[in-house]
């Protein structure tokens, strides 16, 4: 039998180790196979960014050429004239190079000098610009080596001619940098093709590994395991039936013994009867509650606790749970009027001469429990100062929404509607029959119109933007900028500095709107500041909205005061609105720097 065992083993692990040779050697195959592939383009793209750069450096120097000849040409200082002649040398020579290096390769500047068709036919439409500049260049610094005092007039042909190819040579230079770039995305659109092409491929080798050699080898070793399995069962079945007997009588007494030495030692452990007495007590469960473990007939409700309501409970539990048990918490009190908890097991079961007891084994969980206890007080502490935290909130929030309402009532009534009652005396007192003071009237009517709608513009932008609903936040922002920009004396501007367009969660929309809002009217109100600037920026995942200020600053550690004066409450309604959103919100302030607020807003 061990001669058949030690041949399937060997069987089965020589095929396995063949399969996964096989499967795993397929797979450093491909993936080989893969490195060389992405390597080889990645080393055809490894100058591109080089090439892109050097070809748009070409503009800015050709630009710098033409500055540094027309400051020579003005300078009347020899020394300076000088100095600007080795300056244009050196912008020269460098532009000769990269324009010769872009065509034909040098490697000081890592330029290979590898260029598609298109591009050359584009350096051969250039090349006449570039010479004529670079001629007139040279004759206008030879000029100047041989008579430094030359300018104006020795000067002005070379002028007028790097002037007149300037412009063609910069329209064609752009011509190139963008095919270079469009020849380079060209090579990672193949290199990202490729990609998808071997994962494929290798995905294709793991699909087949798995249908031709994973899944049958599961299968084998699971034959084989059960193989295992039965005749391993059958041995142990053998020797089980054969020792059985002798195990249990002579494992049995000791392990009983052992088990209880045990218990006394390290649990709090007790045998108690029917009516509550004590049977036996543990080593630890005597050194614990002072009572010698040979006591006997002592009730365990009184050796646990000395307060008569906690031992009416203890019975109560040995009463009620005589035949299915308990577990659970068990509040004591010591002799010297010490509490502790137990977490207790109360077992039933029937001794040898048929009677009822029950098996007490309970760990000390006082630490845990006093700890436990801490911690719902120091919670029920934080839900109640949070509760009063929201009482307050929501008061001011309704104190605010009362304010603006009375706000919107007084700017109606003081001005849209005295204006209105002035429209309305002024043509009651319009006379048909004297046309020159009908005339004045009207003109005065027509101008007392415009501002009563310009009043209803404003007092509906405050209440709702419609660009906010109708267009977005980029829209509604920038409108609130523009507004405030002119209804007060501060400068206040909005940059979009990543042209962000997209459309937010309304709900989102309203509280950005509301949160940079408040954030403006602080900064107008509080901070004496001239200049607020709103600047948007976003990622990916984030939306970031800075407000900067140049006012006077405060001191961060109180923004938690509430008054009304300090912008405290608005500070507090921002950091809930943000919050709503699932939003942060920062801040950083001081006299020199002024303030400013910082919103990010996950947009995914």
């Amino acid at each position: 039998m061990a001669t058949n065992v030690s041949s399937l083993d060997n069987r089965t692990f020589n095929k396995l180790r063949r399969l996964y040779i096989i499967a795993l050697s397929a797979i450093a195959l491909s993936v080989f196979i893969s490195q060389i592939f992405v390597r080889n383009y990645l080393d055809d793209q490894q100058s591109d960014s080089t090439v892109i750069n050097v070809a748009g450096r070409q503009r800015m120097l050709s630009q710098r050429i033409t500055k540094e000849v027309l400051l020579i040409s003005t300078e009347n200082n020899i020394r300076s004239k000088i100095a600007l002649k080795n300056k244009l040398i050196q912008t020269l020579n460098l532009w000769e190079t990269s324009h010769n290096g872009l065509q034909k390769g040098n490697d000081s500047i890592n330029l290979p000098g590898e260029n598609s068709e298109a591009i050359l036919l584009m350096y051969k439409s250039i090349n006449p610009y570039h010479q004529n500049i670079l001629q007139a260049t040279k004759s206008i610094i030879k000029t100047v080596e041989t008579n430094p005092k030359a300018i104006g007039f020795p000067l002005t042909k070379n002028i007028d001619l790097i002037k007149k190819n300037e412009g063609p040579f910069l329209k064609l230079m752009d011509k190139i940098v963008n095919q270079y770039n469009t020849e380079a995305n060209a090579k990672v659109d193949r290199l990202r093709n490729l990609e998808l092409i071997l994962v494929i491929i290798t995905l294709t080798i793991l699909l087949g590994e798995f249908i031709f050699i994973f899944w049958p080898s599961a299968k084998f070793v699971k034959a084989t395991i059960k193989r295992l399995l039965k005749s391993e069962t059958q041995a142990l079945k053998i020797a089980r039936d054969a020792d059985i007997l002798r195990e249990k009588n002579e494992n049995s007494v000791k392990e009983l013994r052992k088990l209880n030495e045990v218990m006394d030692r390290t649990l709090l452990f007790a045998r108690v009867d029917a009516n509550g007495s004590i049977i036996h007590i543990g080593d630890k469960f005597s050194r614990l509650f002072k009572v010698s473990h040979f006591t006997k007939g002592l009730k365990l409700s009184e050796t646990i606790t000395i307060d008569k309501s906690e031992q009416k409970a203890i019975d109560n539990l040995l009463t009620h749970n005589s035949k299915i048990g308990w577990q659970g918490e068990v509040k004591g009190t010591k002799k010297n009027k010490e509490s502790v908890w137990l977490e207790m097991y109360i077992i039933p079961f029937y001794s040898v001469n048929e009677k009822s007891e029950f098996i007490i084994i309970s760990s000390d969980i006082t630490t845990r429990k006093n700890a436990q206890l801490e911690v719902e007080k120091l919670t029920n502490e934080r839900y109640e100062e949070k509760m009063n935290q929201q009482k307050i909130i929501a008061s001011k929030i309704i104190e605010n929404q009362e304010k603006e309402q009375n706000r919107i009532a007084k700017d109606i009534h003081d001005g849209i509607g005295q204006m209105l009652t002035g429209l309305k005396f002024n043509l009651e007192s319009i006379n048909p029959k004297d046309v020159n003071k009908t005339t004045v009237k009207v003109e005065y009517l027509k101008e007392l119109a415009s501002n009563i709608i310009q009043g209803v513009r404003t007092a509906t932008f405050n209440l709702a933007p419609p660009e906010l609903g109708d267009y977005g936040i980029i829209p509604a922002l920038t409108k609130l900028t523009q507004e405030l920009n002119k209804f007060t004396n501060k400068k206040i501007e909005f940059y979009n500095k990543t042209d962000f367009d997209q459309r937010l969660d309304s709900l989102v929309e309203i509280n950005i709107y509301r949160i940079t809002q408040e954030a403006i009217n602080n900064a107008i109100k509080y901070a004496e500041s001239s200049h607020i600037v709103v600047t948007l920026s976003h990622s990916a995942t984030i939306l970031s909205i800075i407000i900067d200020d140049n006012g006077i600053g405060f001191n961060t550690n109180n923004t938690k005061n509430s008054s009304k004066e300090s912008g405290g409450m608005g500070m507090m309604f921002m950091k809930e609105r943000i919050s709503y959103i699932n939003g942060r919100f920062f801040v950083a302030s001081s006299p020199e720097n002024g303030t400013r607020i910082t919103l990010n807003i996950p947009l995914t």
